[in-house]
C-alpha cells in the first residue's frame, strides 16, 4: 500500500523536528545555566552573586516600573535616532569609496585613523560641542555605528560581479544607473550585516554615555543609581539591568536577522 503522504508534507516533517530539537536544545542550556547560578548565589560561592531567582523576580518587577522605563525609553530613543542616521551616512560613503577607486585610496589614511579610535573616549568632546545631552549620545552612536556599515558597504561593492556591470554600461546605462540597479542591490546583503552589527553598538554605547556622564537619564543613569545602593539588594538591581540590556539585544538581533533572511532568500539559495 503506498503511502498517502505528500513529499512536501515529508520534507517539512523532518524540518519541525530538527527546529524542535534546536529549540529544546537551546531550552535546556537556558535552565543549566539558571541551575547553575542559582546554585552558586543561594551557596554564596561566588563573592556577591545574587541568586537567580530573586533577579528574575526583580527583573521581571522593573517591567512595570515607570522610573525604569523612562530610562528605557531615553536609551531606545537614543538608539533608534543614531542607527538610521548612521546607515543614511555610512552607506552612501560606503558605495563612494567602493565604485571610485581614486577617492578610496585618497580618504584612506583618514579611515585607517578615525576608524580605530574609541568612541567611549571621545565623550568629553561630544559633550563639548553637543547640547543637550541626547545630542551628545546621537552624535556618538553615528560615529561608532557607522563603521560596520561603511566597511561592509565598502566590500560588498567590490564583490560585485564585473559582468553584470559592464553589461548595463553596454545598454547604454551611467554610473548612477550602475550603482543603482547592480552595486546596491549586490552589496545589500552585507550593508544588512554592517546594519546588525551596528544595532549592538548603538546600544552598548548609548548606555556607555549615560553612566560615564552621571546623573542622566537612561539605562546607565538608573545603573549609577541602582549601584549606589547597599548590600544584595543593589547587586540584585544592577544584574536586573543588566538582563534588561541583553535581552533587548537579544531582541533586535533576532528581528534585524529574520528580516535579513525575508529579504535576501535568493542569497540563501
Amino acid at each position: 500500500m503506498m503511502s498517502t503522504i505528500s513529499p512536501v508534507r515529508r520534507e517539512r516533517v523532518p524540518l519541525a523536528r530538527a527546529k524542535l530539537l534546536k529549540i529544546s536544545r537551546h531550552a535546556a542550556s537556558v535552565a543549566g545555566f539558571l541551575l547553575a547560578w542559582q546554585i552558586l548565589g543561594m551557596w554564596g560561592l561566588v563573592k556577591w552573586l545574587p541568586p537567580a531567582a530573586d533577579t528574575l523576580a526583580r527583573t521581571a518587577e522593573l517591567a512595570v516600573d515607570p522610573d525604569f522605563l523612562e530610562d528605557l525609553g531615553g536609551t531606545l530613543i537614543a538608539a533608534a535616532i543614531g542607527l538610521p542616521l548612521a546607515i543614511l551616512v555610512a552607506v552612501p560613503i560606503g558605495l563612494l569609496l567602493g565604485t571610485v577607486p581614486v577617492v578610496e585610496e585618497m580618504t584612506r589614511v583618514f579611515v585607517e585613523f578615525l576608524r580605530p579610535i574609541p568612541s567611549v573616549a571621545l565623550i568629553p568632546l561630544a559633550l563639548f560641542f553637543f547640547q543637550p545631552e541626547i545630542n551628545a549620545k546621537i552624535a556618538l552612536i553615528v560615529f561608532a555605528a557607522s563603521w560596520p556599515i561603511l566597511i561592509n558597504t565598502l566590500y560588498g561593492v567590490r564583490d560585485v560581479d564585473p559582468v553584470g556591470k559592464e553589461t548595463l554600461r553596454s545598454f547604454g546605462f551611467g554610473a548612477g544607473a550602475v550603482i543603482w540597479r547592480v552595486s546596491l542591490p549586490s552589496a545589500a546583503p552585507f550593508i544588512a550585516t554592517g546594519v546588525r552589527l551596528a544595532a549592538s553598538i548603538t546600544l552598548i554605547l548609548a548606555i556607555s554615555v549615560e553612566y560615564i556622564v552621571g546623573g542622566s537619564s537612561g539605562i546607565g543613569g538608573f545603573l549609577i543609581e541602582a549601584s549606589t545602593g547597599i548590600g544584595m539588594d543593589a547587586m540584585i538591581d544592577v544584574v536586573a539591568v543588566l538582563l534588561w540590556a541583553g535581552a533587548i539585544g537579544i531582541v533586535v538581533n533576532t528581528l534585524l536577522m529574520r528580516a535579513e533572511r525575508r529579504l535576501f532568500r535568493w542569497r540563501e539559495a
